[in-house]
């Protein structure tokens, strides 16, 4: 019994200096560099400990800039949502935020970001989801996570209507964007029923 702790220790570090290498490597990734308009910087952030995942879509040209996921006028709205403040979001040891794609894509001339790159899903995903072994509730924010994590092809307001379906281990919402304004006046039942169960089940998973 004596041993325990020092085991524990010696576990911790272990998985640590695991992250550290694999976050590295992912840092370092070059593989979709030819197709990325401002060049690659993958933008992720977890520990080990983290027992909460948000998943969003990819990064904007702000995040891009200074390197801070969620670093736009959106993080404000979920943040709302889940009313976390700020060091609370950022706090790695126990928020993890891993996006569909770690570097900003490029602008889509419909308008809006183009949709993730696939290559991080592909590369990188199963191996920094495999680091995060206190996990207990993913937050799968807006339709490419959605569509990634849980598959089929039901629309965004299908799969957001269902939300009680996926829980416990997935909670699932609209991207808090100022586009989705309008879908949020069409669909009040959100911010009324959802909203506050995720935040209540959030705020009783990060205790």
């Amino acid at each position: 019994m004596a041993r325990l702790p020092y085991t524990l220790r010696n576990m911790a570090k272990s998985l640590k200096t695991s992250l550290d290498h694999l976050l590295g490597e992912v840092r370092a990734c070059r593989i979709c560099a030819a197709a990325l308009p401002l060049g690659p910087r993958p933008v992720v952030r977890l520990e080990h400990t983290a027992r909460l995942l948000i998943v969003g879509q990819a990064p904007g040209t702000k995040v891009h800039e200074t390197g801070l996921p969620w670093n736009d006028p959106s993080c404000d709205q979920l943040r709302q949502w889940l009313d976390l403040d700020r060091d609370t979001f950022y706090d790695a040891a126990r928020i993890a935020i891993i996006p569909m794609g770690l570097c900003y894509p490029g602008r889509d001339p419909r308008g809006g970001d183009l949709p993730p790159r696939p290559e991080c899903a592909e590369h990188w995903l199963k191996k920094l989801l495999a680091h995060l072994p206190e996990r207990r509730l993913t937050l799968l924010v807006g339709g490419y996570a959605q569509r990634h994590y849980l598959g089929g092809r039901r629309s965004l307001t299908e799969t957001v209507r269902a939300w009680r379906d996926f829980l416990p281990e997935y909670g699932v919402m609209p991207h808090p964007s100022f586009r989705n304004h309008a879908w949020l006046r069409r669909n009040p039942w959100f911010e009324k029923e959802t909203v506050p169960y995720l935040r209540d089940a959030v705020h009783r998973l990060l205790r």
